[in-house]
């Protein structure tokens, strides 16, 4: 699995954050602590980072995604009650938007953490100039 080791050592942060605090937090918390985690393991990582988006040339606003850990992998963080397929296209356009091959894409809200492995096997510049 590409960068199996660096997602591995991502859920492990989260897994911790999510014994620790439970659900129930707003997003922002958990991705304060998560950045915690991934100093204290020694990740690499750029929190909200920030990327214009271009419709036929001309900007037309920007998105964050929540981490860029080690330039290889993108987070996207929730904490709501239940993922859907309106979070999973969420990530498969960051992931084009920022060139980025591998996503995770983490749910704090449920009782048990949530997780899932999204792969760009493609990245287009469709959303970029």
């Amino acid at each position: 699995m590409k960068y199996g080791d660096i997602t591995e050592k991502i859920i492990g942060c989260a897994m911790k954050v999510h014994s620790n605090l439970g659900n129930g937090f707003q997003e922002i918390i958990y991705q304060r602590c998560l950045a915690i985690e991934f100093e204290a393991v020694g990740l690499k990582h750029q929190r909200e980072a920030e990327i214009p988006i271009f419709y036929k040339g001309q900007d037309v606003g920007s998105r964050r995604a929540d981490f860029i850990v080690e330039d290889k992998i993108l987070v996207e963080l929730k904490a709501i009650s239940e993922l859907n397929d309106s979070h999973f296209a969420q990530i498969i356009n960051y992931l084009e938007a920022y060139h980025q091959e591998i996503g995770l894409l983490i749910n704090f809200g449920e009782k048990s953490l949530v997780f899932r492995r999204f792969i760009n096997d493609q990245p287009s510049p469709r959303l970029m100039k």
